[in-house]
């Protein structure tokens, strides 16, 4: 019987994931957590898109960044439902840029320093996508 042995930098990346995913948390939680009073004291165009975001893309912001945390807590103990999660959470990743990119023109209303993180982000899911499903691939997950 061959052992698959999960790697090292693995490991790493997963809690590194994790970390990550938490900061997401911390940002959907502060979203949430805005006042009217802190959404009064934003440029006008911003007020608009913060007063107006719609339940779905609450929702899909919620799923990306629980689901990429729960993701990544699952490959951290090596489960393959890893991939399943961090997929989920990716789809409902490009849900929310289609937001931000399409529906509100962040770009317009932002600037385009407005690209950077929403690329990022994308980037990270993808790999965590691939990386839990060559993992599993390999005997790494069960």
């Amino acid at each position: 019987m061959t052992t698959h042995i999960f790697p090292a930098w693995l490991k790493n990346i997963a809690w590194a994931a994790f970390v990550w995913n938490l900061l997401g948390v911390i940002a959907f939680i502060m979203q949430m957590l805005m006042t009217p009073d802190m959404i009064s004291k934003l440029p006008a165009e911003q007020q608009a898109a913060y007063s107006n975001t719609p339940l779905w893309f609450i929702f899909a912001f919620a799923i990306a960044v629980f689901g990429g945390t729960l993701g990544s807590l699952l490959l951290v103990f090596k489960k393959a439902l890893a991939r399943s999660v961090f997929a989920l959470s990716t789809a409902a990743i490009f849900v929310q840029q289609f937001y931000n990119f399409i529906i509100i023109n962040s770009i317009e209303l932002l600037g385009a320093s407005a690209v950077f993180m929403p690329l990022l982000v994308i980037i990270i899911a993808l790999l965590l996508l691939v990386i839990s499903h060559k993992a599993i691939k390999k005997g790494w997950l069960k």
